[in-house]
Order: structure tokens, then sequence, then C-alpha cells
């Protein structure tokens, strides 16, 4: 005789036993998560790309207006290099210690791989690709860097060059032991540090003369 707490006004409840609580789980959960997965999906329909969204980015590169949709963490040297086709800053590192990608920012010198292209909104960058005349006449500093062989395998001149430039206009090229300490955050693995000093030291009274007074 049925237990009287298992009766109810249509008669008694049936007997469940493993398999049908097993396979009546079962089926709760997968409904459980398809109704879970539709729900996500609505949701990720509504919101597409949500907190990723592209910026609006109004920089100048080398003298030419660009106006840029960037995402916010990505880094200038990326833009630079994959969107601006401007290959001469060079990905080294990658973690801002080596100096391969200098470029300056309004006239001061920065890791490009850890500066975010958004901050350069309203700012002026200039690449080693903007440092020649109009005319094509190399930058004082790109010929002394050729007259005394300071390079070997060349990936990081055009960082080191950014740097010697902001090291003469900084006024930190004074002496040899001034331009080894403003110029140690710049790595050359073929170690043509000797050609380097000798560039920056020839080129420093030619940059004075051409720019005068003016500091970028």
């Amino acid at each position: 005789m049925s237990h009287p707490s298992l009766q109810n006004a249509a008669g008694p409840l049936p007997a469940v036993n493993r398999r049908m609580f097993l396979m009546t789980t079962a089926a709760g959960a997968g409904a459980a998560a398809s109704a879970g997965a539709s729900a996500a999906a609505e949701a990720g329909s509504a919101a597409p790309n949500s907190g990723t969204g592209s910026q609006e980015t109004r920089v100048t590169i080398n003298g030419r207006r660009h106006e840029l949709k960037l995402e916010p963490r990505a880094s200038l040297l990326d833009v630079l290099r994959e969107q601006l086709g401007l290959t001469g800053a060079k990905k080294g590192c990658d973690h801002g210690q080596c100096g391969a990608c200098t470029v300056h920012v309004d006239g001061r010198r920065v890791a490009s791989c850890l500066t975010l292209a958004v901050k350069t909104d309203g700012c002026a960058v200039t690449t080693i690709e903007g440092i020649e005349s109009p005319d094509g006449t190399l930058h004082p500093m790109q010929q002394a860097f050729l007259d005394h062989d300071a390079l070997q395998c060349g990936y990081c001149t055009p960082g080191q060059i950014m740097a010697a430039i902001a090291c003469v206009r900084e006024g930190h090229a004074t002496s040899d032991a001034q331009i080894r300490e403003y110029m140690s955050g710049n790595i050359c693995r073929c170690g043509a540090y000797t050609g380097i000093l000798e560039a920056i030291r020839e080129a420093a009274p030619r940059m004075r003369r051409m720019e005068g007074s003016r500091h970028a």
C-alpha cells in the first residue's frame, strides 16, 4: 500500500527509477544551457564589440594630417607600421628597452611600442621617413651615420638616429660621456657604438647651425 504522502488528487505518483532520474536531469541541463546560449547571443547582437570600439584620432605624421579610427589599445608603432606603411621604426623588444622603435612626438623622443596611438591625438609625430629635406637631402645626422659607418645590420639605425637627433636638441651632446649617457637607451647588437658616438659628435654642430635656437 502506498504511503499517504505520495497520494494526490489524481492518484498515486509514478515510481521514479535511476534511469528516469538521469534522463530527466540531463534534459533539464540541456534546456538550461540552450537558453543561456540564446540569451548570450541576443546580448551580443544587441551590443556588438562592447567596450572595444574604435576612437577617432587626428594626428600629423611627418607633416601630413591623418584622421584615423584606432583601437584604444593599439600602439603607435603598430599603427605606423601596419596601417600607414611607415616601417622605418622597428619592432625590437616590444617592451621599450631597446630603442629600435624611437620616434618623436611633439619633438620629444618616445618608445613608440609603449605609446598608445590614441594618445597622439592632436600631436605631431616624426619618424625616420620624415627627417630628410623636401629636396631629398639627408638630415645631417643621417649623413654622419653614413660617413662614420655607424651601423652594421642597420636594424636599430632608424631608432638610433631619431634618438641622436633628440639628444642634440635636448642639449645633451656636449661631451662624449653625456652622449653615451643619453643614448644608453638605444641598443646596437652589432656593437657599432664607436661609430655612433663619432657620428653624433660630428653632426651636433651641423645641426646647431642648421636649426639655430629651434627646439623640436
